[in-house]
Parts: structure tokens; C-alpha cells; sequence
């Protein structure tokens, strides 16, 4: 991942400084942005995004030109297959972690329930799944079943001290699928850490509790 020196990023208009992102833990960001006092403006892009790789590049590029006066910190992992390029042209950083799940739940655990055979469902994609699913594998659902039962074994909700309660949805995602459902409870420390991380590379102030 490219990194930048404090001279290529402190170059900026020191404002409040930006976290651009995906919207998937909109609501635990934002938890911890109040709990930890962090003097940080947010804009969150919708989560659908990472199925759309044009529309995700178009969005991205179009709210780090708006900011481009701010230090921005971006919320994606490799999600983008030019991630590091759009990156690059704007100058900005990134959160450290192959994907959102990835940053939550750490490399470990996300490593060992992926080898496991876990489909990760967060709420966000739980309550949109009949939406997002047919944009990602097609309306056939047979098809999608196929694919899920050939390649997962089952599909982990993950509850952070943020979720609602989404059983009904997660048990309609994995009936959909044919696949069993577990569930699995998370705290953001892992979270934070990488947040702290990716916007003291560029900002040097921010701290947790």
C-alpha cells in the first residue's frame, strides 16, 4: 500500500480534516468519533458501491476532489482494483485491511472464519441483501445458491455493540442461500486502532479511550 510522507499530506488547508468512506460501519465510526472526541467531518458512500467498480472509482474521485482542500483519510480497503491509484492522484491515505470486515474483526479472526468457509454478513448488507445479491450473482437464484454451497459453508452475523437487531434479515440471507446461519459478537477496538492509525498518518492528533 503507498504510503505518504507528512510533507506530501500536511500540504493541505489545516480545517477540520475529512474520512471519506464506505457507509457499511457508518454507525460504529460515528460511535466512536463521539466516545473519543475526534474533531473529524465524515462522508460516507453507499456500501453497494463495491459491486459497481465504475461507479465506486466515480464517487471516491468525486468526493476527494470536493475535499481537496481538507486532509482526507479514506475508509476502503482493496476494494477497488485501482484503490491504490485513485489514492495515489489525490495524495491521501487509506485504512490498512483487505476489506471493511477485515479492519473490524482484525486478520486473524478474519483469516481463520474465512478458511473456515464464512460468508460475513454485517447488518447494513443483511437488511439490503434482496438488493445487493442480485446486483453481485445475477436474479437466478438457483444459481446463486450453487455458487454459495460450492464455495461457503455458512454465513456469520456479526453484531458490533452498534447493531439493531437484524435475526429476521440474516435469517432470510442464509435461507436464501441454503446455507446454516451463525453469528458471532464484536467490539470496535480493532476498528479504532486502524482508524487511529490512518488519520495520524495525516493529521498526527487523534487518540482513543
Amino acid at each position: 500500500m503507498r504510503q505518504f510522507t507528512n510533507t506530501e499530506v500536511m500540504h493541505k488547508h489545516n480545517d477540520i480534516p475529512y474520512l471519506i468512506g464506505c457507509g457499511i460501519l457508518r454507525k460504529e465510526i460515528n460511535r466512536l468519533i463521539i466516545e473519543n472526541n475526534w474533531q473529524l467531518h465524515t462522508t460516507f458512500l453507499d456500501s453497494s458501491l463495491h459491486f459497481d467498480f465504475d461507479k465506486l472509482h466515480k464517487n471516491l474521485t468525486l468526493a476527494l476532489n470536493k475535499h481537496s482542500n481538507q486532509n482526507c483519510t479514506v475508509f476502503y480497503g482493496t476494494c477497488h482494483p485501482l484503490m491504490e491509484n485513485i489514492l495515489y492522484d489525490t495524495k491521501t491515505a487509506r485504512t490498512k485491511g483487505q476489506n471493511c470486515v477485515e479492519i473490524l474483526l482484525g486478520p486473524g479472526l478474519f483469516t481463520k472464519e474465512l478458511s473456515n468457509g464464512a460468508y460475513f454478513l454485517l447488518e447494513d448488507w443483511a437488511l439490503r441483501w434482496d438488493y445487493i445479491i442480485p446486483k453481485t450473482f445475477g436474479t437466478n437464484m438457483e444459481v446463486t445458491r450453487q455458487i454459495f454451497q460450492e464455495d461457503r459453508k455458512y454465513l456469520l452475523g456479526i453484531r458490533t455493540p452498534c447493531s439493531g437487531d437484524f435475526t429476521k434479515e440474516a435469517e432470510h440471507a442464509a435461507q436464501s442461500v441454503g446455507l446454516p446461519l451463525h453469528w458471532m459478537n464484536v467490539d470496535m477496538d480493532h476498528l479504532k486502532s486502524v482508524l487511529i492509525s490512518a488519520l495520524n498518518l495525516n493529521n498526527g492528533q487523534y487518540n482513543g479511550r
